[in-house]
């Protein structure tokens, strides 16, 4: 008897499924909404190395009671929204985790706790100009990913929030290089002034 196409394509995905788990992979898609997480800032684009964020997170009330009792451990990380992810393959989103980019900064890794969660965090310098989102990972005592929460919706379109990178250039910087401008002039204007006295002298 022929063996479908949907029948051949159906026993892929369980195989290929299979070999992940047997791997050791953990798939986003099978990780459950433990957590609610909020991230408040400041209005407007946030700047590197100067503004901050405050990251709150709680055990999502849903869930039935004891559900937790595995979770050790919470990560925060920064995550590229899909605006800042386009044509940008270095920053994809994959399901396996091991080889997802679109959290690719670490904020922060602390103890479980069901709530009173809160961590203030300054925006590191090296942070690239995107749009972006939290997400927090629930680990369990092997460091493993077991359930996550982030401030956005699940199609990652809500309450997003932009960061400027450092440009490069610091403001003490710009200041030292006009002063030493502003003084080269001076000192040019001295030099000439003081040479023709002498030629004036010398007559």
């Amino acid at each position: 008897m022929a063996i479908s196409t949907r029948a051949i394509f159906v026993a892929t995905i369980v195989i290929c499924s299979f070999l992940a788990v047997c791997e050791g992979e953990i798939l986003f898609s099978t990780l459950k909404k433990a957590l609610e997480v909020d991230a408040d800032h400041k209005a407007g684009v946030l700047m590197a190395g100067e503004d901050i964020l405050t990251i709150k997170w709680s055990l999502n009330t849903t869930l039935s009671a004891g559900a937790d009792s595995g979770y050790k451990s919470v990560k925060l990380q920064l995550c590229y929204a899909p605006i800042s992810q386009k044509d940008r393959a270095w920053r994809k989103t994959e399901d396996h985790l091991k080889k997802d980019k679109t959290c690719q900064f670490k904020i922060v890794a602390v103890p479980y706790k069901s709530s009173n969660n809160n961590y203030t965090w300054t925006i590191k310098r090296d942070i690239p100009t995107a749009t972006y989102f939290v997400r927090a990972y629930v680990l369990n005592a092997n460091g493993e990913e077991i359930g996550y929460g982030q401030n956005t919706d699940a199609k990652k379109v809500d309450h997003l929030f932009s960061i400027q990178a450092i440009s490069g250039r610091h403001v003490t910087l710009d200041i030292c290089s006009i002063v030493f401008s502003v003084f080269s002039v001076v000192a040019l204007f001295a030099f000439f002034y003081m040479e023709k006295r002498k030629a004036k002298a010398g007559k």
